[in-house]
């Protein structure tokens, strides 16, 4: 008896030149399964989306032949997950625009066998067929496969399921998205909680306030928001959600939920929250628990292990997306990398190698980008908390350029940070913040993270100008400017943290104008407009260090450069006064 069928079967094998002849006998009708060349091969696909869907279409454009059947539980198999908020938000108004294609669409333009509504249940990785449940009829079947695709994704983190409430929700998929939005429009909240701060908590909170009536609050166990983003660059993120009207608990994490008459939150610290609805945006796990029944290796904190093809140990079944963990390529560990922009790469290097082209995944630096309201902030490679971590030779500088010429009518001040290696200059990381042109900076700074390329070849990129698009020396030649200035010598730099832990020996100088040390200064700091600087030299003290400020850290720069050359002891705030109002 042949389990995948239920049926009495005999299969005989037989090499034909390089291929393999599979022949099974089944109530005396016969198949063929070839699985190179002008045979035809089957593969299997658990999990749509931007890893699943992907694959599928990539295979068949590869494999015109090729029999691929595609399962997803849940009613859509490619929507835009990143589009979930701005849906809640009724940014996107009609649910079918989340849709990329619909799983009749993707069967005409793929020929590819799409069973949504249907769950596997259990792989048999020595006969190679998948156990799958019709989730609508709880019939169950097997399907046999030549190769087998894990794209499961990840599950949202919820540690209260012993809380049994229509007013608890997380949001992974459509049906969740719907399910919110319906809620909002037709219970008249008032208060909407949001557990988590990441980027989806994020998203939903800038979204959620597009809801007059509706005072929503943040709750985030850790110090800030946005775990990718170092503490100093959140709190401008914090600033632009409690300017909107956004409520911010930080440093506090939920104790209990009660769910009696009231929806109460009762935080670590026992004050209390009451709320009508709540949405749990505290984190992904990798759905991994199919592969681990499977015998498949996983790693001891969650997320299956592949290797550079995205091949588990069994040489016969791939996973990638979010269920994976991924080497992070500045640090070379491996970690869960849950972005759209991976898992896409990913997927088109499982249809390459199960098609017998050659291709390997390198790893991720996990760039990112966020909407807040008028502002963008923008992530790539790794944070200063990871370089410290790491126990990496790192140093970071901040400055804050234009987006554009300044004479140019609507330039914005953007405030970038970058991670860079002490010794070489080589960038390790960045982060940005502004109105425009975040998207470009930070894309052009993870091209050169990706290259390994240092402060010297940021300082030579020809980057295109124009007044309404940037300045004649871009802010990314800018940084590299920066940085090479300080690894050549010409000028040290401290942070804001540095200025506090200062001693006696040790004074601020601000050479700002009158004018704006009058709007707002540094306390205790001596006041010298850097155009009268070098005829008001005889006020400072040479037996002591300054460190000096402007706004943005250009003018203190060229401080710097006058009282280092007339023998003075001289250090440059990096950041400037507009980052530390921050």
């Amino acid at each position: 008896m042949d389990n995948r069928y239920n049926i009495t079967s005999v299969a005989i094998q037989a090499p034909i030149d390089d291929y393999k002849l599979t022949v099974i006998f089944r109530f005396a009708k016969i198949g063929v399964c070839i699985s190179k060349g002008g045979i035809k091969m089957k593969v299997i696909i658990i999990g749509g989306v931007a890893g699943g869907a992907t694959t599928a279409a990539r295979l068949r454009r590869l494999d015109e032949k090729a029999e691929i059947i595609l399962i997803e539980r849940g009613n859509f198999i490619s929507f835009a997950n990143c589009g979930l908020p701005y849906f809640i938000g009724d940014v996107i108004k009609n649910k079918k625009d989340l849709l990329v294609q619909t799983p009749e669409n993707f069967n005409r333009r793929f020929n590819i066998d799409v069973r949504i509504k249907q769950e596997v249940i259990g792989i048999n990785r020595q006969e190679k067929y998948v156990q799958i449940k019709n989730l609508e009829t709880n019939e169950e079947y097997n399907e046999i496969y030549d190769k087998l695709v894990l794209s499961p994704g990840a599950k949202p983190i919820n540690p209260f399921k012993n809380i049994e409430s229509e007013r608890i929700k997380t949001l992974r998929n459509v049906e969740d998205s719907i399910s919110i939005k319906e809620t909002i429009l037709n219970k008249n909240l008032k208060n909407i909680s949001i557990i988590g701060g990441g980027y989806i908590g994020v998203e939903v909170a800038e979204n959620l306030s597009n809801y007059k009536d509706i005072k929503v609050t943040m709750i985030e166990k850790s110090s800030h928001l946005i775990a990718p983003l170092d503490k100093d660059m959140a709190r401008f993120v914090h600033n632009v959600l409690r300017g909107n009207g956004i409520n911010l608990i930080l440093n506090n994490g939920v104790k209990e939920i009660n769910n009696n008459n009231e929806l109460n939150i009762t935080l670590e610290n026992d004050e209390n929250v009451e709320t009508d609805f709540i949405i749990l945006c505290i984190g992904v796990r990798p759905e991994d628990d199919l592969a681990r029944q499977a015998g498949l290796d996983i790693y001891p904190n969650g997320g299956i292990v592949v290797n550079e093809q995205m091949k588990t140990n069994d040489n016969d079944i791939y996973a990638l997306g979010d269920a994976v963990k991924i080497k992070n390529c500045v640090t070379e560990e491996f970690a869960n990398i849950s972005l759209a922009g991976p898992a896409n790469k990913q997927a088109r290097i499982v249809a390459n190698n199960i098609c017998g082209i050659k291709s390997k995944y390198d790893g991720s630096i996990g760039s990112s980008i966020l909407k807040l309201f008028n502002y963008n902030v923008g992530m790539t490679g790794i944070n200063e908390a990871i370089a410290k971590m790491k126990n990496m030779q790192y140093k970071t500088i901040i400055l804050s350029p234009f987006s554009h010429a300044t004479y140019y009518p609507g330039a914005n001040m953007l405030t970038i940070k970058a991670i860079y290696e002490e010794k070489t200059g080589r960038i390790l990381g960045a982060q940005i913040f502004g109105k425009e042109c975040v998207d470009k900076i930070t894309d052009i700074l993870a091209t050169a993270i990706i290259m390994k390329m240092t402060a010297y070849d940021l300082e030579k990129l020809d980057l295109c100008y124009a007044p309404p698009f940037s300045s004649a020396k871009s802010p990314v030649n800018l940084l590299g400017n920066s940085i090479v200035n300080v690894i050549e010598g010409l000028v040290e730099t401290v942070t804001w943290e540095d200025v506090k832990e200062r001693n006696e020996d040790v004074k601020v100088l601000d050479v700002r104008t009158d004018r704006e040390y009058e709007a707002g200064a540094y306390k205790d700091c001596i006041h010298i407009p850097l155009d009268d600087l070098r005829n008001r030299l005889n006020e400072l003290d040479m037996t002591k260090t300054y460190l000096v400020y402007c706004r943005t850290g250009l003018r203190s720069y060229i401080a710097c450069r006058i009282l280092s050359q007339n023998g003075f002891k001289v250090k440059n705030i990096t950041g400037g006064y507009y980052y530390y109002e921050q």
